[in-house]
């Protein structure tokens, strides 16, 4: 996998996992056509263009060494580090993997479309901006989440974040303090952030299981787009999961 930008920046997805989810724990190695849903979301991630190296950011605790074992088998990177400061997590595991732009991807969002991973890095690469979201105002799809930022800012919200939610949510700190960065948001043409595709309860579990089933058998490479298709010849889909309530990420 390489970028196509030359510029010698190293981009790197990091994708922050662990299996003690509250909701639904275990949820990142639930199987669906007998693979784990991490499966899907590197799978995915390994098609997008402008990302250098995937890896996958989880915790110390031996509860989490399932989802080491599971990576070397699919030959996927690792980084351990804190449960609760995942900030710490993220900052070293860049320092680890020595990350320029850092693409900051949580493991709930298995059917993430590689296209709108690329076309929210090639934003960032093309800006000068310190970070670039599609997150900070919802157009997209929850399950479409895409966080880009170079490594210095990072290290500066690792200096700044004090309080254990802004260590905990990465990010967090920046959106509070907005004036002290420059941020760029990008919009979908048509607002789609009613749509749910994000695991984090066995409701969002059943939708996604379903929307896999049913699409990736004859097509692997699906888009956002197939899934919109899809879920409009099954709208009462949509309902499996629609009053579930969004935890902070």
């Amino acid at each position: 996998m390489q970028s196509k930008e030359g510029d010698g920046m190293r981009v790197t997805a990091i994708i922050q996992a662990r299996m003690s989810s509250t909701r639904l724990p275990g949820k990142v190695l639930k199987a669906v056509l007998n693979r784990p849903l991490l499966h899907y979301q590197l799978d995915r991630l390994q098609r997008a263009s402008m990302l250098d190296e995937v890896v996958v950011a989880t915790t110390e605790n031996s509860t989490d060494d399932a989802i080491v074992d599971f990576c070397q088998q699919v030959d996927i990177p690792v980084y351990r580090g804190s449960k609760e400061d995942v900030l710490s997590r993220y900052v070293e595991a860049a320092r680890f993997f020595n990350a320029d732009v850092i693409v900051r991807l949580t493991s709930d969002c298995p059917v993430i479309d590689p296209v709108i991973v690329d076309r929210i890095v090639q934003c960032f690469r093309s800006s000068k901006s310190d970070y670039v979201s599609n997150t900070m105002i919802r157009t997209y799809p929850r399950g479409m989440d895409t966080e880009v930022l170079n490594q210095s800012t990072l290290e500066t919200l690792h200096q700044k974040a004090t309080t254990p939610t802004d260590r905990e949510h990465v990010t967090s700190y920046m959106l509070k303090h907005l004036n002290e960065f420059d941020v760029e948001q990008v919009k979908h043409k048509e607002d789609l952030s009613h749509y749910r595709w994000t695991v984090d309860t066995p409701e969002d579990f059943e939708l996604i299981k379903r929307i896999i089933e049913h699409i990736y058998p004859t097509n692997s490479h699906f888009t956002m787009e197939d899934i919109l298709d899809l879920l409009k010849e099954h709208p009462s889909w949509v309902n499996i999961n629609a009053h579930i309530e969004q935890k902070r990420t």
